[in-house]
């Protein structure tokens, strides 16, 4: 059995299922909630309001996106396909007396499971809930607090501070001071102004205060 699943044609399928089953052991013991502040940054915000055709949504939904969590699809998909091409070598060795190249079990494997993980999602998603939307336009940062986070903010020398947005989530930006002649040092608190071009201008909360 282990030479079966090490076979050089069945190395895509095993690793599938070894993926499928380290993603769980992560998220069960809490490594891979790591949140959203992991690779999120002003370039990969995205517009909630953005819309699909229906040619999109239909294609969406046929994959079941949307039904359940991103991370639970892609358990669902590599589960799938790793079985799919195990249990299809399997047969194929019990017939021909060998293994199908993997030029042809891959991408076989694949048209097979795509289409099941949308169909099994259907069933799923009444038991599991799905991915809330959180995504946020960057200009909906304006008004929130955040700290500075590397370097030490000025007039055409901006830093780059950490935002926290109405969903708890951390964005990365760059800010420069909202006051001529301001300096807002590292790890100070600040409170996003306005917006200009990539650069978003801050004060501090007591200046905020004092406007006030």
């Amino acid at each position: 059995m282990i030479e079966f699943w090490l076979a050089e044609e069945n190395l895509f399928f095993s690793a599938a299922i070894l993926l499928m089953f380290a993603i769980g052991l992560l998220q069960l013991v809490g490594l891979s909630d790591f949140g959203p502040d992991f690779g999120t940054n002003i370039d990969t915000d995205i517009d909630a309001g953005a819309d699909l055709d229906s040619s999109g949504e239909g294609l969406l939904s046929f994959l079941g996106i949307g039904r359940l969590p991103m991370l639970i699809l892609l358990v669902l998909f590599l589960s799938l396909f790793g079985l799919v091409g195990l249990v299809g070598q399997q047969i194929y060795s019990g017939v021909f007396d060998q293994l199908l190249t993997p030029w042809l079990a891959v991408p076989g494997s694949a048209a097979i499971a795509i289409p099941l993980t949308g169909l099994l999602s259907r069933p799923l998603s009444k038991i599991i809930p799905r991915d809330e939307t959180t995504a946020i336009h960057i200009d909906m940062l304006v008004g929130r607090r955040g700290v500075i986070e590397i370097g030490k903010a000025e007039t055409d020398s901006p830093a780059r501070a950490k935002i926290t947005d109405s969903h708890g989530h951390h964005h990365y930006v760059m800010v420069e001071p909202g006051n001529e002649g301001e300096i807002l040092n590292q790890a100070e608190e600040i409170l996003l102004v306005r917006r200009e071009g990539e650069i978003f201008k801050a004060i501090s909360p007591d200046t905020a205060k004092f406007l006030s």
